[in-house]
């Protein structure tokens, strides 16, 4: 199949992240091993999702080393979205393909895997992986499953090509994304009788604002990386919910927020500024009210940051095969992190841009993916 039939079969299969993606997964995986291509897939833990791992080994038929090409298959929802037509129904007008995930990140697995028979038939001296990963849009869940067992069998490829939209432009760094729910626990009273609660909202507030306090201090006094969009690491706080009545001291509240740091800031100790205020500050002033009050956190989904070196050989090449020699860093996430926290060079690179990403009418254009299908020809060719 041509890269368009492949992300018209690819975007007929509804991924959203709350969905299974066995589907596409298991059509993938019966593609390949048509091919002569073995693909072993790593599931979450009740089995309904997997990612697919598989390898073109090289033409000794050496399995060793090579360029991972890496790509999600889930998708965001398309709830509340007015699309002019049917998301899941791949169509076409004046150049461009519309779709739910033909830009994030389906055109370039589309790409990846028309490529497949063209690789194949390469002179290589070195293979090319195909990994292709569940529930990265809810916070890369699904790509340390994959890479967990990749060390378990004792795979090393030299380099890794993450195919996020990038405008086929080389992207050699990106923030880490941090995920937390937090629960504040007090006692319910009449309103009237205030002193005797404990007000949850109200201590979920202070650290709400506590949290807003060090977001300021980081856009404040730094560090700072020009390069990025947002210079500075961030913090937010997205989702709240408490109370039961207008009059009643409310016992309960939940929130969540995030952070995304540069590479060069750790996340664990934005965190744990963040807990040394709970334990030092705010959990002696509630028990003072109620001996029972608790404020637990619970960790969500957390994926590092990108830093990739320009010495890495696979920064060089990318950068050789789109002659782009920019220095470009997101703010957005991918699972690129983790390859490089593996010791897998990593850079990100694929068609479309991230503008066009998760909003109703998404679309990538046609020259965009026929771009990345001359990359992807050229970096195989480059294993010769």
């Amino acid at each position: 199949m041509d890269t368009r039939t492949w992300l018209e079969t690819l975007v007929g299969i509804d991924t959203t992240s709350r969905n299974s993606n066995l589907g596409l997964i298991e059509t993938v995986r019966d593609n390949l091993k048509a091919q002569g291509v073995q693909a072993w897939l790593a599931h979450n833990s009740d089995g309904s999702k997997a990612n697919l791992f598989a390898t073109l080994p090289a033409s000794d038929g050496g399995e060793q080393g090579g360029i991972v090409l890496s790509g999600h298959t889930d998708v965001v929802p398309v709830d509340g979205q007015n699309w002019s037509t049917d998301p899941f129904t791949l169509s076409e007008s004046n150049g461009l393909v519309y779709g739910r995930g033909t830009c994030d990140m389906k055109g370039f697995i589309a790409a990846s895997l028309a490529l497949v028979p063209e690789f194949l038939a390469m002179p290589r001296k070195k293979p090319i992986h195909l990994a292709f990963s569940y529930d990265e849009e809810v916070g890369c869940v699904g790509a340390p499953v994959m890479l967990a067992e990749l060390l378990d069998r004792g795979i090393r490829p030299d380099g890794c090509v993450v195919g996020e939209p990038t405008g086929m432009q080389v992207v050699v760094a990106h923030k880490g994304i941090n995920l937390f729910r937090c629960c504040v626990q007090g006692k319910a009273a009449h309103s009237s009788l205030t002193p005797r609660g404990c007000n949850a909202i109200e201590y979920a507030a202070r650290l709400i604002c506590r949290i807003r306090e060090v977001a300021d201090a980081f856009k404040a006094k730094g560090p700072y990386d020009e390069f990025y969009d947002v210079p500075y690491s961030t913090l937010t706080t997205n989702l709240i919910q408490g109370g039961i009545a207008v009059n009643t001291i409310p016992e309960r509240c939940e929130f969540s927020y995030e952070f995304r740091n540069l590479p060069g800031t750790p996340a664990d100790e934005i965190q744990a500024e963040i807990e040394r205020y709970v334990q030092e500050t705010l959990l002696p002033a509630m028990r003072a009210e109620f001996d029972g009050a608790r404020i637990d956190i619970q960790t969500g989904a957390q994926a590092p940051g990108l830093d990739a070196s320009e010495a890495a050989a696979i920064t060089q090449l990318v950068r050789a095969l789109t002659d782009d020699r920019a220095t470009r860093k997101v703010a957005y996430g991918t699972e690129a992190g983790l390859f490089q926290g593996l010791g897998i060079p990593t850079v990100v690179c694929g068609p479309g841009h991230i503008e066009q990403a998760h909003k109703p009418d998404e679309f990538v254009a046609l020259d965009q993916l026929a771009a990345c299908e001359n990359f992807l020809r050229r970096l195989g060719q480059s294993l010769a």
